[in-house]
């Protein structure tokens, strides 16, 4: 005989309580393996998709285990410091489009040097380890394809030697410089692709990097634009290792998620960073085309090798 016997109502009072707490309760997002430095790019998720504000892309991004929000402006990064995060790569704080107007052209070369000596200096003081740089448009005057183009010698002594004055700067300052290789194949969007950009070939790019010689001067290999250009990713990334400064992702086509309707078997690529012993971030720079947390999510599982 019980002491205590039992409430039939009490029972499924308690089970439905029971039921209801499971429920209500999130599930928590599966522990990351720690070999990828994850970052979100803060562009993507704030000014398309879901439009997060800041406060929203920390949460988020905390909750899948990122590290690092990059390209976000420095009044934010109190922000993420507060919150124990990083901003993995800066702007480089000019005023007039980046890729356009970038370190090819001795007509706005000074513009860019000056905002981008700026911007390591806040760096510097922010603990940020990068800041972005541009090779620059064809044309003379970027916005004006009949304005002739730069001859591409010129371009390339041109970038050694603006790249060697920023490599002095940030040799000083602890602040690595990023080039980005951009695709000049798609033109059917402005940030899915850069046609006249002029460092488009992976090879220029890297001879340019390779002339200038500095640890502090280094490549931005985006994958998504690698592979529109060149494909052939992971030996790519082999030959480019010795400049290697920082990564980005996005399906193709189309710059969306890291979904199975794209091209590009992450986890290889995740797999040969890893075994190339790479350190630095990957950053997820993908236009959302659906709900923004859940294809974030899946493309950091998707990387997470």
């Amino acid at each position: 005989m019980n002491d205590f016997p039992l409430n039939r109502r009490a029972v499924l009072g308690a089970t439905i309580g029971t039921l209801a707490a499971t429920q209500l309760t999130p599930a928590a997002e599966p522990k990351l393996k720690g070999n990828i430095k994850h970052s979100v790019v803060y562009w993507c998720f704030h000014s398309t998709g879901d439009k997060w504000s800041a406060q929203q892309t920390v949460q988020n991004a905390k909750k899948l285990g990122c590290v690092s929000i990059e390209l976000m402006d420095p009044e934010h990064w109190p922000l993420l410091q507060q919150n124990g995060l990083t901003c993995a790569i800066a702007s480089n704080g000019a005023k007039r489009t980046g890729f356009m107007y970038g370190l090819n052209n001795p007509a706005f070369a000074p513009e860019v040097l000056d905002a981008t000596q700026k911007t390591i200096d806040r760096c510097a003081e922010a603990k940020v380890p990068s800041v972005i740089a541009f090779v620059g448009y064809r044309w003379r005057n970027p916005a004006d394809p009949k304005s002739g183009e730069i001859p591409r010698e010129d371009a390339f002594k041109s970038c050694v030697a603006n790249l060697k004055e920023l490599a002095r700067y940030g040799e000083k300052k602890g602040v690595t410089v990023c080039v980005e290789h951009l695709n000049s194949r798609d033109s059917s969007h402005p940030m899915k692709g850069h046609p006249g950009y002029q460092g488009d070939d992976l090879d220029f790019v890297c001879e340019i990097l390779r002339a200038v010689g500095s640890p502090r001067v280094k490549l931005l290999f985006d994958i998504y634009h690698v592979q529109i250009m060149h494909g052939d990713l992971i030996r790519r990334l082999d030959q480019c290792q010795d400049v290697l400064g920082h990564i980005h992702t996005a399906g193709n086509p189309g710059r969306g998620e890291l979904d199975p309707d794209q091209e590009i078997h992450y986890p290889a690529v995740m797999k040969k960073l890893v075994s190339m012993k790479y350190n630095g971030y990957v950053g997820h720079e993908f236009i959302p085309t659906r709900d923004a947390f859940a294809g974030l999510r899946e493309a950091v599982a998707i990387c997470d090798v």
